[in-house]
């Protein structure tokens, strides 16, 4: 500002603001302060890169602790982020999703017979999904029977895969549910 206005003192100019001089000073001491600082933490996660490219934000954080008390560097890891947002230097999170669907196949698609149908009372729709987990290196399919109206879980089964056999187990168990119910 005063650049700006070279015949306008710099008190008339803080109290326009509604601030001391010694506060618009400490602000640009604040300034040149971090600068420096964010230069220093980008220097020395460049020399982390350098050997751990693909090292995410929380754990540069977790190794950068003992150089930012040895430099009496008060950072946060939020601050951090963004002084690695602003050099560009944030690794980006590789998604590795599975494809569970195949859309374009040679089977005869069947019409949804239920899209308009609501039920009224338990046991008059019962809808199934089956869905996947890895675990360890391993996918493991859990299939469902739910009753649309209470929407509760009537049957289930987990397999080690996608074959019929494995569905029908928890349609079994759907099925043997409601003759118990009838019998009570």
């Amino acid at each position: 500002m005063k650049n700006h206005h070279p015949k306008i003192g710099l008190g008339i100019f803080c109290r326009l603001l509604g601030v001391t001089r010694q506060a618009y000073y400490q602000h640009f001491w604040h300034q040149e302060q971090y600068v420096f600082e964010d230069e220093l933490i980008v220097s020395e996660v460049l020399k982390i890169r350098k050997n751990h490219r693909h090292m995410g934000g929380r754990k540069l954080y977790e190794l950068l602790q003992p150089f930012l008390l040895e430099h009496q560097i008060k950072m946060g890891r939020d601050r951090l982020f963004d002084v690695l947002s602003a050099n560009y230097l944030l690794v980006k999170r590789r998604k590795k999703q599975t494809i569970t669907t195949n859309s374009s196949h040679r089977f005869k698609r069947y019409p949804n017979l239920i899209k308009e149908y609501v039920p009224n009372a338990p046991n008059q729709l019962w809808v199934s999904a089956i869905t996947y987990w890895k675990i360890k290196g391993v996918f493991v399919y859990i299939s469902f029977i739910t009753d649309a109206y209470s929407r509760k879980i009537i049957g289930f089964h987990l397999g080690d895969s996608l074959q019929t056999s494995q569905t029908i187990e928890a349609l079994k168990m759907a099925i043997s549910g409601i003759s118990i119910e009838k019998k009570n």
